[in-house]
């Protein structure tokens, strides 16, 4: 087997991997079977909604860093969910770790008119699946400073400069 229908196939699981995350998650969801080459309309991978809110998502998944698609690629998604009414994400994941969704105008652009995602900038940026599907929300060390809860504010100190784990945070949150 070559290395490019290897790859395939894992960006086939990867995709499958995402619907049915998002299938638990109370998503309506499918993954266009026709994305890719296999048509000349330009699809995305899958599509979600949970009633309220629509998604058009391109997922991209890397053993290594970073995962670049082509603006082409960026074109098609917007251009499908403008026209569709959904908003418009790009899936990442890179190998041991989860999904992570970007709008399109916050990846970097190369020269080139490409588009990257570095793991680092996923893990940093990137909206993280529980968020992603409104779990949980995304609060910065910025927004805690103006919180009068000055104790929340020390614990997630603690947390940035290593003192205290995320998950003993949690606990304490």
């Amino acid at each position: 087997m070559n290395a490019t229908v290897s790859a395939n196939r894992k960006g086939d699981r990867r995709e499958r991997e995402l619907v049915n995350a998002l299938d638990e998650a109370g998503f309506a969801v499918m993954r266009a079977p026709a994305s890719g080459s296999a048509t000349e309309r330009e699809l995305p991978d899958v599509l979600a909604g949970d009633g309220e809110t629509f998604y058009a998502i391109e997922a991209k998944s890397s053993a290594g860093d970073p995962i670049y698609l082509s603006g082409e690629e960026v074109e098609a998604l917007l251009f499908f969910a403008r026209n569709f009414g959904a908003k418009a994400r790009i899936a990442v994941r890179f190998d041991r770790e989860d999904w992570y969704f970007f709008h399109p105008g916050d990846l970097y652009t190369t020269d080139a008119g490409s588009y990257r995602v570095k793991k680092a900038t996923a893990l940093a940026e990137g909206t993280d699946f529980p968020e992603f599907i409104g779990e949980t929300e995304k609060v910065t060390l910025d927004e805690v400073a103006t919180d009068p809860d000055e104790e929340r504010r020390e614990i997630l100190e603690a947390v940035r400069d290593g003192h205290m784990p995320v998950e003993d945070a949690l606990d304490v949150l």
